[in-house]
This record gives structure tokens, sequence and C-alpha cells, in this order.
């Protein structure tokens, strides 16, 4: 199959380039587009078959949800039923923005887009081409994350086009993610809502509006017994070619000890890397040492914590030591990327 890269421009979206690929989904194929957060795979989500070949594209469990993108607030009730005062309070603060919500399903939702649950994920996102080629699609985009199940998410294009090149129809390159983590994903389809993957939109921001949110236990205590209610809740995602390992502790018993771990590992004749922040990058004297941005400004460390991992991809490292980045505000949105791609390996000094 040959895959169709568009470039769009923000300033002057082109209307004819983006019925074309909403064509495609009406078709029954798969275009990957741009959000705010990552880059998503779409397919038509009331469509079945779009659903199996959006996880056929990816090497995606079956029983991994999909989330369903919308662009007008008004269509949720053709997806979505039994929405509560709480859920109706997050859609008014966050929406549209980086927040899913998981709600009772219509009939509407075939079972391959939930993943065979009675619940349905749905987001709106603010990016003017993701809302803009929803409309074009029909109204219900599926979209995971455009790459190969797994593997860190795609933040640009390129990303899309080294791992979907040959199994997608279309990419629309709208440039560089500006979040560059996934949506914060809350259950709203039971009593109290509760978190089920942290992103920017943090627990804090949620309880200003809904007050007390509960967090779930596979957050806390991970396990792969779980049938997953939302993506990246029960598989290892978002992980380079390399083993990565976290080092988490006193930030100068930390630099010795991923000096220590680089020395051994290299002195067995493999390549070692590190993930560092901008301020203590210095500390390091061995391996192939990557900034992912500095600590002032976590933003900056979700914008290209994807991009820093498909980085080290490109090159020989084997083993990648990481310092831990559970700092105030998005920390915790931050860890669980990096905790899911270390498949929890974690060195406490």
């Amino acid at each position: 199959m040959e895959t169709k890269v568009i470039k769009l421009d923000y300033a002057s979206l082109d209307q004819v380039l983006l019925q074309e690929a909403g064509a495609v989904l009406r078709q029954g194929g798969l275009v990957a587009f741009p959000t705010e957060t990552v880059y998503g795979l779409g397919g038509d989500a009331l469509n079945p078959e779009a659903a199996r070949k959006i996880y056929k594209a990816k090497g995606r469990p079956s029983d991994n949800p999909l989330i369903v993108h919308i662009a007008r607030r008004e269509d949720l009730h053709r997806i979505a039923r039994n929405i509560s005062p709480e859920a109706e309070k997050l859609m008014e603060s966050f929406w549209p923005g980086p927040l899913t919500l998981i709600f009772q399903k219509t009939e509407q939702v075939p079972a391959q887009t939930t993943g065979g649950l009675s619940t349905v994920a749905v987001r709106m996102p603010r990016d003017m081409i993701a809302s803009a080629f929803i409309q074009a699609s029909g109204g219900f985009v599926a979209a995971p994350s455009a790459n190969v199940s797994g593997r860190p998410s795609t933040t640009t294009a390129a990303h899309v086009e080294e791992d979907l090149r040959g199994r997608i129809e279309m990419i629309l390159d709208g440039g560089q993610a500006v979040i560059g983590l996934e949506s914060t994903i809350v259950d709203v389809s039971e009593e109290k809502p509760v978190i089920l993957r942290p992103g920017v939109i943090t627990r804090e921001m949620l309880e200003a509006v809904v007050g007390e949110i509960l967090v779930d236990q596979a957050l806390i205590q991970p396990g792969s017994d779980i049938k997953p209610k939302a993506p990246g809740m029960k598989y290892r995602h978002y992980a380079p070619k390399a083993e990565l390992i976290i080092v988490e502790g006193n930030s100068e018993a930390v630099a010795r000890e991923i000096n220590r771990l680089v020395n051994q590992w290299e002195q067995e004749g493999k390549r070692a890397g590190v993930l560092a922040a901008e301020e203590s990058k210095g500390q390091y004297s061995q391996g192939l040492v990557k900034s992912v941005g500095s600590r002032k400004q976590e933003e900056e460390i979700a914008t290209h914590l994807y991009q820093v991992l498909r980085e080290f991809d490109e090159t020989e490292v084997t083993r990648i030591y990481s310092e831990s980045f559970a700092d105030a505000r998005i920390g915790a949105a931050i860890m669980n990327r990096l905790l899911k791609a270390a498949g929890h390996r974690v060195i406490q000094v």
C-alpha cells in the first residue's frame, strides 16, 4: 500500500485536502493526523472493519480500547449515555482539549471500537487540523496513537512514516505536536470519577472542578491480569528498542549510580545511553547522554520525551539509564509514560 503524505498549514487549512482525507475514512481506510497531544491513527469509529484495520496496522491487542474523537460536543449523545453532572462540568472546563472521558456507550458504537467493553472513551481535541478532519470524516474518528504498538508515541509526521508507511492510506502532516503526551483519561461512567491515565490536565485541576477524584489502582499497582478500560493501562507502551531502566533517589546519588552502571555496561563492550535533565546532563562522563529538557519547564520534557526515546533507537545503545522526573504538576504523567516504557524497572538509590 502506498501511503500519501499531505502537508497542511494551520494558517490556511486546505479544505479540499481535508475532504480528500475525510473520504478515505468514510470509505473504510486509515489516516494519521495531528492533535495537540500526539499523532492519532484514525478510522471510522462506527465501522467495525475500520477498528480491525487499526489494530492490524499497529499490531495492537484487540482488547485495548480505542478513543473516539469528536469535533462537536452535541455529537456526544449519539455514542454515549448516562452523562453525569460531573462529566458535564469537566467537558465545560476542559473540552476541547487533552481530556478523554469514559462513558457508557450507545448501540451506535461497535464492540470492536471499545475492545468489547460496554463503555466508550471520548475526546474532543482542540487542534484545528484534528477538528476539521473529524468533521470531514463524518464526525466520529477512532484513533489510538499513530505508532506501532509498544513503541514511543509519534509527535511528528516523520515518526508516523517511520512506523506506519505502507500500512495506512494517508498521513496529515501538521508539524510537531504541542503537548507531546497523550490525554488525561477519566472514567465518568460510574458513581465517582476515576483517573485511568494521568496527563497534562492534572488531578488537582480536575478536583478544582468536580471535587474528589479517585486514581485507578492499576496506576498504583500495575498488573497484567486486568482488562484494560482505557488505552495504556495493561500493556507495555512507549518503549524504545533498548532496555530502559529508571534510577530514583537523591540527585547526586542518582548521578553516581548511573555513572557506575554505564561504566559497568560499557566495560562489557556494550553501548549505554543516559536520559537526563538539562540541569544534570553534565554530571555524566560516559555513555550517550541526551537531555530531555529542563526541570524548570516540565512542558518541555513532555514535548521531547518520545522524540528523545526515538533518537536512541537510531544509535547502537542497548541499555538506557534514565533519571526520574517525578516533579510537581505534570510529573505524574511523565513518569507514567517512563515507567510503562521501562516495564516498571526502577533502581532506588
